[in-house]
């Protein structure tokens, strides 16, 4: 699936923007050295695929920067049994590293189109424990709940309710909370009823359209 440069340029991301920043947990860093991220970018931007910075990928969304997408994925603390939802399936490159690193995952994306080549991707790698749902994330997917762990690539006002209620005991919730031009990375735990939130770093996503985030995708706002 990839060539020599691709894996020389795989590694290069891997060492030079994760472990030399804090990623340290060793599978994370494994699913993103495996995972072919040029094939989940558009072809006209495929040279760019392991550079350090997020990259558009059609209907107004993004790519996100290979760190976030590690960091994101390590918050999660994932040790291979969970079942996961992601929100905001995009060109499907996070569903691909989370599939390595849990049981089953979900993944729910807005736009149709992009729904559609996610899939393609995924099955041209031959990823059988990723599911591709098309529809409002903000909402989550309750018929598969409970999660060991969710994760949101979409910024929102506030915390969806319906992704703490969908949260197995002791789940991780990671996303980006606040306005269109900027959020703090959020990781929530549930404790019983409870829950704790840690606020980890400023972030800068494309906006969560649906019921329980943005009411449409007008405007202007800053990628990530």
């Amino acid at each position: 699936m990839s060539e020599p440069n691709d894996l020389a340029a795989r590694r290069r991301m891997v060492d030079e923007q994760l472990r030399e920043r804090d990623i340290t947990d060793a599978r994370v860093l494994e699913a993103m050295m495996t995972v072919p991220r040029h094939l989940f970018v558009p072809p006209e931007s495929r040279h760019f695929a392991y550079s350090d910075g997020p990259l558009p990928i059609g209907q107004r969304q993004t790519i996100s920067q290979p760190y976030i997408v590690a960091l994101m994925t390590q918050l999660l603390e994932l040790v291979g049994t969970e079942t996961v939802l992601e929100v905001g399936t995009g060109s499907g490159y996070q569903a691909a590293v989370l599939a390595r690193l849990a049981r089953q995952v979900y993944t729910v994306e807005r736009s149709a189109e992009l729904a559609g080549l996610a899939r393609q991707v995924l099955e041209r790698l031959e990823v059988e424990n990723v599911a591709v749902s098309q529809g409002d994330g903000s909402r989550g997917l309750p018929e598969f709940a409970p999660y060991q762990g969710v994760v949101v690539t979409a910024a929102a006002p506030k915390v969806p309710r319906p992704l703490l209620d969908q949260l197995d005991l002791e789940g991780r919730l990671v996303l980006p909370v606040g306005g269109r031009d900027g959020q703090m990375l959020e990781r929530w735990r549930r404790d019983g009823k409870d829950f704790r939130v840690e606020r980890i770093v400023p972030v800068a996503f494309v906006p969560l359209i649906g019921e329980h985030g943005w009411a449409d995708d007008d405007g202007e706002y800053r990628w990530i």
